[in-house]
């Protein structure tokens, strides 16, 4: 069964519209690739999935549970709009990291705050937060920084925050990993370790959603491409599929800016 299910999504801000009827669905363990020009709704797809953005109709399911469905109009509570994100880890293209807070604090702080809320927290706040301080550990020594725990971001290369961004991300353990152009501010030597520790969790089968111009990345390491443009999905398959026999011409003349030279 998809994990995800999005159904005629649109979007509008004032009389623009940015989203126009979307419809896909994501398989538990398969990373998609989101690709097209600036400007075609990618990132505002993505902040519609986090809950960034409301949608203005259409409906997304994830593991068979209605978050939202624009049928029913009635206003939902802060408290939760703030659950149905955990669904969802959103690594932005700015690593909005806290620099007041070391790369471990910064991993550590959400899943924090969320044990928090819990009744268990008073009785048990030495394990828990032993527990997470383990977790948080664990994932950035997944991502190379077991030296770079005790830095802050100021301390560290752009490649390093977002890694660190990644690991805070997967701490909340969503259901599904997004990326925002996750290598768009990274100098082209710091892009390589970024995209390394994304194939990783491509192949350890982490669902995830990446909007990206990484085209090389987008065909070899997802399973299944979608190329937007002007707020519509033009065309969505395999990266064979939409790589190398594109029934679009808009396709075509995209991919062809890549492939020349």
């Amino acid at each position: 069964m998809a994990i995800l299910e999005v159904e005629h999504i649109c979007k509008s801000f004032e009389k623009t519209e940015v989203l126009k009827d979307i419809s896909f669905s994501l398989e538990e363990g398969e990373a998609l690739s989101i690709i097209g020009s600036s400007g075609s709704g990618k990132t505002t797809l993505l902040r519609c999935l986090n809950f960034l953005e409301r949608p203005d109709s259409g409906i997304i399911r994830v593991c068979g549970e209605t978050l939202y469905d624009g049928g029913n109009s009635f206003s939902v509570r802060d408290a939760d709009i703030r659950k149905k994100r955990l669904h969802f880890g959103l690594v932005f293209q700015s690593f909005n990291l806290f620099p007041q807070y070391t790369a471990l604090e910064n991993v550590m702080l959400a899943k924090e705050l969320l044990a928090k809320e819990q009744p268990e927290y008073k009785t048990g706040k030495k394990e828990i937060h032993e527990e997470i301080r383990v977790l948080a550990e664990e994932l950035l020594r997944q991502m190379g920084l077991s030296d770079r725990m005790s830095n802050y971001p100021h301390q560290l290369s752009g490649g390093q925050c977002q890694r660190v961004a990644i690991a805070r991300a997967l701490a909340l353990k969503p259901d599904i990993l997004c990326f925002d152009e996750p290598t768009s501010a990274l100098d082209p030597e710091l892009t390589g370790e970024v995209l390394k520790v994304m194939k990783e969790l491509a192949d350890q089968k982490t669902t995830m959603i990446i909007v990206t111009h990484e085209m090389a990345f987008a065909r070899d390491v997802a399973g299944h491409v979608i190329f937007m443009d002007d707020g519509y999905i033009l065309e969505q398959g395999t990266p064979e599929q939409v790589f190398e026999h594109s029934h679009e011409e808009r396709t075509r003349q995209f991919l062809s800016r890549f492939t020349q030279g």
